[in-house]
């Protein structure tokens, strides 16, 4: 029903259209410099590793992974539209980089250099495996990935099979679980796009949700962005701003919390029973409220990564969508009671999250008439709470993981939160670009977000109020 034949190489294909998710992907890269898709990621134990079965257990996962296999072509008949197939199991090179007498740095830099490096969009590969030694005796893998074909659970779940093949080969454990198919998963999203049930569900949610009022802009370095563009606009009535085009040059700024008072934050939540999600936008939209003069009004971008049922979970592929997260929260209510308040709001955006983000921003945009470029948020957020750590019965070998900057940048500033897999400790991964923010603030929006955490973990029962004046 979905699917087309196109001739690729003289031979007929089966091809399918692109899902929301890939779409809001390839529309980012037409307008940004195309290695913006890429991700960068490696993984490292502290083993004397076995390159040549690691080889084997990379194939092994790259055939389980059909969304590792997808190529992209333009539709002969109207190149507006882009078509993806699966090509069969292919044993491509997997190259080897023995840095070990290099400086550890070094190398990641040129791992960064790689990450930087685009892929051709159509007919080719779209990941790159490369085995790797480290000095320090750490050995493993680096993977790049185009954005289109994988997202960061998808890649947790690759670098997963490829250690849990390694070691039922080399340790006698056992052999991964099968994985779902990407192409099944995405038969279903297509589905759904063809206007179901569900689908006019969800659009009845967002147009409601998008009529109620129109939100505000709160800047991560303040007002300035707003009232510059009610200037510009002559509107001083404007609730939206416009970033300042600036080069797309993107860096990454890593803050390890460490393991003790990010167990404190773990058990916070534990205790409470409140999503680590949910503490974290808590935080967010509490520093932007403090730095827009304690605005009760707030909007960010909340990253979903749509992997509710074990199809889902297990397919691969790219499923992230970015919605807004508004909330507007009385200064009266206390921390725990704000944090419940934007699980509440999480709880919904989740249940209708498989909406076209880009057809939900259209009709926000011709409702309130935001001028072209306009925004409500400065920042995206993104919590990733998988880790290796629930691989199951692997040997105790020490490990570490290492995300990659590919130097630009489609937002202005994005932040992940993840768990290091050596002490589960929690990593502020900022990225940003370098035109529109420096590192000292990042170092100072860093140091507000933990001050509002921290002071609201050690008495749930502060008001939000009290909390902004502490801190």
């Amino acid at each position: 029903m979905y699917e087309k034949e196109i001739v690729i190489n003289g031979a007929p294909v089966k091809c399918w259209p692109l899902c929301a998710s890939q779409k809001l992907h390839y529309f980012t890269m037409l307008f940004s410099p195309p290695q913006v898709l890429n991700i960068g990621t490696g993984l490292y134990v502290k083993d004397d590793v076995d390159f040549g079965v690691l080889k084997q257990a990379v194939y092994k996962a790259y055939e389980r992974f059909d969304s590792m296999r997808l190529r992209f072509v333009k539709d002969p008949d109207n190149e507006q539209n882009v078509y993806q197939y699966v090509v069969p199991f292919e044993d491509r090179d997997i190259e080897f980089r023995d840095f070990s007498k290099w400086r550890e740095e070094a190398a990641h830099e040129e791992m960064c250099r790689w990450t930087a490096v685009p892929f051709e969009p159509f007919g080719k590969p779209l990941n790159r495996v490369v085995l790797v030694k480290l000095p320090g005796g750490y050995n493993g893998l680096y993977l790049n990935v185009n954005h289109m074909t994988m997202d960061s659970s998808s890649i947790i779940g690759f670098d997963r099979c490829v250690l849990e093949f390694y070691c039922s080969m080399k340790y006698g454990t056992d052999a991964p679980a099968p994985m779902q198919s990407f192409i099944k998963q995405l038969e279903k999203d297509l589905a759904y796009d063809d206007n179901s049930p569900a689908k006019q569900k969800d659009e009845k949610f967002w147009m409601e949700r998008i009529s109620q009022s129109e939100p505000i802009f709160t800047g991560f370095t303040g007002p300035e962005y707003l009232m510059t563009t009610r200037r510009e606009l002559n509107d001083p009535e404007l609730r939206s701003a416009m970033m300042p085009y600036a080069d797309p040059s993107a860096a990454i700024s890593v803050y390890n919390l460490e393991k003790e008072p990010s167990m404190r934050l773990i058990k916070f939540c534990e205790l409470y029973n409140v999503p680590m999600a949910s503490l974290l936008a808590m935080g967010l939209r509490t520093v932007l409220s403090k730095f827009n003069g304690d605005e009760k009004d707030v909007s960010i971008i909340n990253c979903i990564a749509r992997r509710g049922t074990i199809s889902e979970k297990y397919s691969g592929g790219s499923r992230i969508h970015f919605f807004p997260l508004r909330t507007i929260l009385d200064p009266e209510l206390t921390f725990i009671e704000g944090i419940r308040a934007i699980q509440a709001e999480q709880n919904k955006l989740y249940r209708h999250a498989n909406y076209d983000p880009i057809a939900m921003r259209m009709a926000q945009d011709k409702q309130w008439n935001v001028p072209q470029g306009a925004c409500y948020e400065s920042i995206s957020l993104t919590y990733q709470p998988l880790t290796l750590n629930q691989t199951k019965e692997l040997p105790d070998i020490p490990y570490k993981s290492h995300w990659y900057t590919n130097g630009v940048a489609s937002h202005a500033l994005y932040l992940t939160v993840m768990h290091r897999p050596e002490d589960n400790g929690l990593g502020f991964n900022f990225e940003y670009k370098k035109a529109l923010v420096s590192k000292e603030e990042m170092d100072y929006f860093y140091y507000y977000l933990c001050r509002v955490l921290f002071r609201g973990i050690e008495d749930e029962t502060r008001t939000i109020g009290q909390i902004l004046e502490m801190i």
